[in-house]
């Protein structure tokens, strides 16, 4: 998981604050650290930062111009979205369908619409790098794209399985992801996996900071434990949008209770490692359907319930424990 911490919104944020670039994006990553260990999300064993690997960028942006797929215009350099058959096959519309309402820059010096930026000039007052590229092979920055290719060639090299990110992303994002890295890479595939998680509604609309209905991890937890709001989320398969209520954070709180009450009547009982129970297993092998293993959850909070001896009520805490570790839940003392 990468952090970028080049961007032009950070720019624009850092000029409107008067605040150095490097003193927001540590803050904004320390804040993103602390609410994810909050939810019980796992650090990832790897977090390169955007600014550490420009070299990498630039290595790539020059594989693609000596192979014909960028090129550089008006301090700019480009990647040539007609050079490459294939662009589009991951959301399976045609170049024109994509950019019929999309927002895509237009620039006098692009050859194409849809062609993006991969690497742009810099002023002195914003970040920048030495180049082969722009005015006086002077100062630049790459563009978004294109930072997210060369670190994950790095780590994980050139093919790899799953890739995530949210249904919004896969035009222009993701698709450029694609093109850039398969050119780049002599065809070799990329990802053979794509996972887009569904769009996140708030009380009924859609989420998003022009509306100014949204919540952030750091406001519900004024209000709510971190792993209600866990429990909330994978109550919803992935790929099917969510909506987001107050009431529905606070019926999923109700249902760790309910869970950790099981946990307390049944304290004396002694457990001990288990396996995941088949029915948790085959759902979350299943394009992880969160959903359908947390109600095998519930069925078997019943059981362990209404066990009447010690042995049969072992085997379902054994197992419910189990599977509430995977799913990074009841973590906590009961």
């Amino acid at each position: 998981m990468n952090i970028t911490d080049v961007d032009d919104k950070i720019n624009d944020a850092a000029k409107q604050a008067g605040e150095d670039i490097g003193a927001i994006t540590g803050r904004t990553t320390e804040a993103f650290h602390e609410d994810m260990a909050a939810l019980g999300a796992l650090p990832p064993d790897i977090e390169p930062r955007a600014t550490d690997h420009i070299e990498e960028m630039k290595t790539l942006i020059t594989v693609l111009i000596e192979a014909g797929y960028a090129y550089e215009a008006d301090g700019h350099v480009l990647f040539n979205v007609p050079a490459w058959d294939d662009y589009g096959q991951l959301s399976r519309r045609n170049r024109d369908e994509m950019i019929a309402g999309a927002r895509v820059e237009v620039a006098a010096y692009k050859k194409d619409p849809a062609d993006f930026v991969l690497w742009k000039p810099s002023t002195d007052d914003l970040p920048g790098w030495e180049s082969p590229w722009g005015p006086n092979k002077g100062r630049g920055r790459p563009g978004w794209h294109v930072e997210c290719s060369a670190m994950s060639q790095k780590y994980l090299g050139e093919t790899f399985d799953i890739h995530g990110g949210g249904q919004d992303l896969i035009f222009p994002h993701h698709e450029n992801e694609i093109a850039q890295s398969v050119c780049g890479h002599d065809g070799h595939p990329f990802v053979r996996f794509w996972l887009h998680n569904g769009y996140l509604i708030v009380e009924g609309e859609k989420m998003s900071k022009s509306l100014g209905n949204f919540y952030t991890v750091r406001d519900l937890l004024s209000e709510f434990p971190g792993e209600a709001i866990r429990m909330m989320l994978l109550k919803t398969h992935y790929r099917s949008p969510l909506d987001f209520t107050k009431e529905g954070l606070a019926e999923a709180k109700h249902e760790l209770d309910r869970f950790y009450g099981a946990l307390r009547q049944t304290a004396k009982i002694q457990t001990e490692e288990a396996t995941l129970p088949n029915n948790v297993l085959t759902a979350l092998s299943d394009d992880l359907n969160t959903p359908l293993a947390i109600s095998h959850m519930h069925e078997m909070t019943g059981e362990l319930n209404k066990a009447k001896d010690d042995k049969a009520k072992k085997k379902f805490k054994n197992d419910l424990i189990a599977a509430w570790r995977v799913m990074g839940l009841l973590e906590k003392n009961p």
